[in-house]
């Protein structure tokens, strides 16, 4: 009996999961994203193109793959129009190989201008929303209110869109927005009537009966493990479950379909937006992190926090997603370091954590530090393991010590072509 595996990123998102997906394509039939929603950037390079992924799964590249939008997954088909249009124009059929969850949720134009209207009665406290109405929309799926593309199959679609959108101008109030709201709304309407050409379909049956009939399914995840609304670190999370629990509800999988779960890493950490990041490097060293792994948002273009490697939130996400084994992205950008340090502990008033505690964002807390010899060697041309530096051998063996899981991929640079898998 097929199982469904996972692939998510262990840290507060931008891992490299895009890359990691397209690599590993061409073993799974289907790949599917099962929560987020354009929030996510998911960032592809091969035949020295850049491609940038915001809604549709990362396998729409390769040929004999098809990809699945499940029900987790909140859509904005402006954006994904856009998407879309670009994909085409490069010679990329997306209409036979993207099948759409009817019960995925839409954002609706209200729902952006809630966000920014959220975000800026919050002031200091704002939380870096994408304003994208991910939040918006998902409060609204909870509230039993929300808008599913199975819906636009309905007569009376206009009739409940407006009944949406009246609840949102009460909360508005008199915010101005009038022009904001009639510039979004005919792209919205275009996009909706653009997106009718696709396929909708009950994902929960499509998937398992593709599993019972032998096909292969990856479930790709967006952002990361630290941004998840339950084990993140809350109120700065995104608005889903980001961990493998979230493939059950957002694909209709039972846990025991549940196969090897691939958690992506980067060899050190950066954060967008607001919250905590025990490990930050608010100096020198973090701005040429910053620069050399050009860590600048996918989705915001907004510069990222940048800091080394932190094992208690590494080792916090292997143990609520179940990682079987993982992938460490972007070695190559610790190149030229002779020392890389290693985040072991939490120093919290005294007291030396090796966990994530409840609460991170109110606790002082100080990274206790491990000191680990660089390679110092440009890692970019390397295609097998037996040409890798001593030093570098030394990193991975010392963070699959720490963390109890095997490192099976490892990414030397963008490119598709740098990825090496371990056996």
């Amino acid at each position: 009996m097929n199982k469904v595996d996972v692939l998510l990123g262990l840290q507060w998102g931008d891992e490299g999961k895009g890359k990691i997906v397209d690599v590993v394509t061409p073993d799974y039939d289907i790949i599917a994203r099962f929560q987020g929603g354009p929030n996510a950037g998911h960032t592809l390079i091969f035949d020295d193109k850049k491609y940038v992924l915001h809604t549709i799964p990362s396998g729409i590249f390769r040929d004999k793959t098809i990809n699945v939008i499940g029900n987790g997954v909140v859509i904005d088909p402006i954006i994904i129009k856009d998407e879309i249009d670009k994909l085409e124009a490069i010679g990329i059929d997306v209409t036979s190989k993207l099948l759409i969850s009817k019960k995925a949720h839409l954002i609706v134009p209200t729902h952006k201008i809630l966000d920014k209207y959220s975000e800026e009665q919050k002031g200091i406290n704002k939380i870096g929303s994408t304003l994208k109405g991910i939040g918006p929309t998902y409060m609204d799926k909870t509230g039993r209110n929300g808008l599913r593309m199975g819906d636009s199959l309905s007569p009376n679609f206009k009739e409940k869109y407006s009944a949406l959108q009246e609840k949102h101008k009460t909360i508005l109030g008199d915010y101005d927005y009038a022009e904001l709201l009639a510039e979004l709304e005919a792209k919205w309407f275009e996009a909706m009537e653009f997106m009718s050409k696709f396929t909708l379909i009950d994902s929960e049956h499509y998937i398992n009966n593709a599993m019972n009939d032998g096909k292969s399914v990856l479930a790709e995840g967006a952002q990361g493990t630290m941004l998840d609304v339950d084990f993140g670190t809350y109120p700065f999370v995104t608005s889903s479950n980001t961990i493998t629990a979230g493939t059950c509800t957002g694909l209709g999988v039972a846990p025991n379909r549940i196969g090897e779960v691939i958690g992506i890493f980067k060899a050190y950490c950066t954060r967008v937006g607001s919250g905590p990041f025990p490990s930050e490097l608010d100096n020198e060293v973090g701005e040429n992190i910053r620069k050399i792994g050009h860590e600048y948002g996918a989705t915001t273009g907004r510069d990222r926090r940048c800091g080394w490697i932190d094992l208690p939130a590494l080792k916090y996400a292997i143990m609520v997603n179940g990682a079987t084994q993982l992938s460490m992205m972007k070695a190559d950008v610790l190149d030229s370091f002779e020392e890389i340090q290693v985040c072991t502990h939490y120093d919290i008033d005294g007291e030396k954590l090796d966990y994530f505690p409840y609460d991170i964002n109110s606790l002082n807390v100080k990274p206790v530090y491990e000191s680990v010899k660089g390679w110092n060697k440009d890692l970019t041309g390397m295609r097998d393991m037996k040409d890798a530096p001593q030093e570098f051998l030394d990193y991975i063996t010392y963070l699959e010590r720490e963390l109890q899981t095997p490192i099976t991929i490892v990414s030397v640079g963008p490119d598709r072509e740098q990825t090496i898998i371990r056996k």
